[in-house]
């Protein structure tokens, strides 16, 4: 009866190395890493793992507060003239270069939050990745909604 004994890479060896005559056996170890890297560097953003994810954000995004929040507020800019924009800074960008103005503002506060974004996913920090869209998605909702009701009620 031969003894053997396994070493740290699974190849079992005879307890003999002496013995010529006999066959190795090599054992082979598969093993999957099914655990996330912990190394940020490595780890894909997740607008390039779930793409279609971040579209839709994005798209809810666009569409609430980029859209919505912007035709509302003209629609009841220049049919209602008796009501004023309430935000100072819409406001003040309002006079100043009128409706341009309230574009670029949008666009701006839009393209910061995308950024945002984007960097959270590269961070793979979540909060940062799902905010900025959830939170212009719900503003733009509600801007929205409050534009709609003063139209409906004026």
């Amino acid at each position: 009866m031969s003894v053997r004994s396994r070493t740290a890479s699974g190849i079992v060896r005879p307890a003999d190395p002496t013995a010529a005559d006999r066959q190795f056996h090599v054992d082979r170890q598969i093993r999957r890493v099914v655990s996330r890297s912990r190394d940020r560097s490595r780890r894909r953003p997740a607008y390039r793992s779930r793409p279609n994810e971040f579209y839709w954000l994005w798209i809810a995004a666009t569409a609430t507060y980029g859209v919505g929040d912007v035709v509302s507020t003209i629609a009841f800019l220049r049919y209602v003239p008796t009501i004023e924009e309430a935000n100072p800074v819409v406001a003040v960008s309002l006079e100043s270069f009128g409706l341009s103005g309230l574009v670029a503002l949008k666009i701006v506060v839009y393209l910061v939050m995308l950024w945002i974004s984007v960097e959270g996913a590269r961070d793979g920090d979540g909060l940062l990745y799902y905010f900025p869209p959830v939170l212009l998605t719900a503003t733009g909702t509600y801007l929205t909604a409050s534009n709609l009701r003063l139209l409906w009620l004026a």
